[in-house]
């Protein structure tokens, strides 16, 4: 997919923006390719970058006690960026990592900033993501806190249909909040005869 069509499936499915405002948005912006494994924003780190993925996909995830606990998947034509530090200019409690061979563009909080207040349609875009930021981390803790890991797993490959061929087990299991084991018995219910 090209970085116009990338931000023209931003627009159609999160909040319509004119063609202006994509462009204005595309010439703002920088066309960049990541490796796998590549970590772009680290714990305490000050952060005003977000990447709207055009192929690839990437995760926010804490590291407590050593342990990797992922907190949020990006795949292509979302936003990743550490939320906190990119809005609340504090340092990210969040790592950013892309999960596969990435192409995305890199835009900061200035173009953000700029953007929001020459073209109210991109400020609405913004608000809705962050909107939707917030429930979806809404449903999850709540998920986590009241759904049985089965459930939890379901709900996940609605979301993502094809998650489990792109991003790692241990991965899934940290976000669902179980242990790979558990992930691993969920997926293979003949294994529980």
């Amino acid at each position: 997919m090209s970085p116009e069509a990338s931000i023209q499936e931003l627009a159609s499915t999160i909040s319509p923006l004119s063609q202006e405002c994509q462009d204005e948005l595309l010439a703002n912006s920088v066309l960049k390719t990541y490796r796998k494994g590549e970590v772009v924003v680290r714990e305490g780190q000050y952060s005003k970058k977000a990447f709207l993925i055009i192929e690839g996909c990437g995760r926010a995830y804490y590291l407590k006690d050593g342990k990797d606990i992922s907190d949020w998947f990006s795949f292509e034509n979302e936003i990743m960026a550490p939320i906190v530090s990119f809005f609340g200019d504090t340092p990210s409690p969040h790592y950013c990592e892309f999960i596969e061979d990435s192409t995305a563009l890199e835009f900061t909080k200035e173009t953000v900033d700029m953007l929001s207040a020459k073209h109210h349609d991109f400020e609405r875009l913004i608000s809705k993501i962050v909107t939707q930021t917030l429930l979806g981390l809404c449903a999850r803790l709540n998920a986590i806190q009241f759904n049985r890991a089965e459930d939890r797993f379901q709900q996940l490959l609605k979301i993502y249909p094809n998650i489990t061929q792109r991003m790692p087990l241990t991965h899934i299991a940290s976000y669902l909040g179980i242990t790979l084991e558990t992930l691993s018995r969920i997926r293979s219910p003949k294994a529980r005869i």
